[in-house]
């Protein structure tokens, strides 16, 4: 490594190049705020991972705002409702008539492809494969980011540090432990998600409850199906052939979306963990937390994305006063406006997950529970218009 140390500044210094990160400086940019983006992993490996893209309007907005949402007016899919099931047969959540509203359908990864070529055109500042990241003076006025690029040590010193390096990041675990306070429920099941390059079953999304597990049907596009299983936390990929996973999908979603089902070869197949989390607070100093950095939960609700594209909103909004109009109340107030839309997000997947999925300890009176909720739902209005709202996304 070369022994002598580079030192450079910028305003805003953005830890993660996933999705808020990338929106952040797109938005700091257009207002003309410096930021410099840091990302421990190549933008190749940025780009190749599979996410959800079940898009609130209020994200829409807000990357129409950044300038990067004509491809999702062209291409996302936009969805009035949602199927729920139990028992293999289904009724709707009517979004338009309950609510008002809709959703959007359009891949993260598309979303995040959308970012970069927007960030190039800008030419922001953007550093991939980067190593060692360390903050210092993070509670400070005058924080310090030093790291490792290109085997080159380099410090740059800044006005604000966001921290959109995710759950394993290391802008969370800068706070101090006597100062930040985790929440956490580790669910004991996991999903295991199946891409394939056939039509979707459905129009819009199906979740099903069944006695065997939960399971989700969605889409990325009209061909390309987006499938997912409850599964034991035990489980592997290797273990669930394409033909497996095809069968159980079929014995647990609607009858008649059974028998249209189209099967082919899956694209890609992984598990993924659920639990839901949130840290505390979401500012320490001139830190500030963004997305997965301070908050998971199941994607049951579809609100990860989401909830990180509201902490890019406020923490925009407090910048852009903090540097236009030298005002700082959106700065001191940014970890409790954000942790309110946190708290409700969470809860609304918490209520999501623990409605449709089996859980190992559940008891008889429990089960009945659930399909007494399941029922009423399907019976009552006003349940269906909370659902919705919820759903649809609480305001910004």
């Amino acid at each position: 490594m070369n022994s002598g140390k580079s030192e450079s500044r910028t305003q805003v210094l953005i830890i993660g190049g996933g999705p808020s990160g990338l929106l952040l400086g797109q938005l700091l940019g257009r207002a003309g705020i410096d930021n410099l983006l840091i990302e421990r992993r190549s933008r190749q490996y940025v780009l190749g991972r599979i996410r959800a893209g079940v898009l609130e309007s209020g994200t829409v907005e807000l990357l129409r705002e950044a300038g990067v949402g004509a491809r999702i007016e062209l291409e996302g899919l936009m969805h009035a409702g949602i199927y729920l099931a139990a028992a293999n047969r289904g009724f709707r959540i009517d979004f338009e008539r309950l609510a008002g509203g809709s959703v959007t359908v359009f891949g993260q990864t598309e979303m995040t492809r959308d970012l970069y070529r927007a960030r190039d055109e800008m030419q922001g500042p953007t550093l991939h494969e980067v190593d060692e990241v360390r903050i210092h003076d993070a509670n400070t006025t005058a924080p310090r980011v030093n790291f490792v690029h290109g085997g080159r040590e380099l410090s740059v010193t800044c006005d604000f540090v966001a921290g959109c390096d995710g759950y394993h990041g290391v802008s969370r675990i800068t706070i101090p432990a006597d100062v930040r306070r985790e929440f956490e429920r580790v669910y004991p099941f996991g999903w295991l998600g199946l891409l394939s390059p056939t039509p979707p079953v459905s129009d819009e999304l199906i979740y099903a409850s069944h006695e065997r597990g939960f399971a989700l049907c969605s889409m990325r596009n009209p061909a390309l199906s987006r499938y997912y299983l409850q599964v034991s936390l035990d489980d592997r990929v290797e273990q669930w052939s394409d033909d497996a996973f095809w069968e159980e999908l079929r014995r647990r979603i609607p009858h008649d979306a059974a028998e249209r089902l189209v099967t082919g070869d899956s694209i890609e197949k992984s598990i993924a963990p659920l639990r839901s989390f949130v840290a505390e607070p979401m500012r320490w100093g001139s830190l500030f937390l963004c997305g997965d950095a301070a908050h998971i939960v199941p994607p049951t609700g579809a609100k990860g994305l989401n909830l990180a594209v509201s902490d890019v909103y406020y923490l925009w909004q407090a910048l852009k006063s903090h540097y236009r109009d030298g005002d700082d109340r959106g700065i001191e107030r940014y970890s409790e406006t954000a942790l309110a839309r946190v708290w409700k997000a969470e809860r609304f997947s918490w209520s999501m997950t623990r409605l449709l999925h089996r859980f190992p300890d559940q008891s008889p009176f429990e089960l009945r529970m659930q399909q007494a909720e399941l029922a009423y739902l399907e019976s009552s209005a006003a349940a269906q218009a909370s659902l919705a709202e919820n759903y649809l996304g609480l305001p910004f």
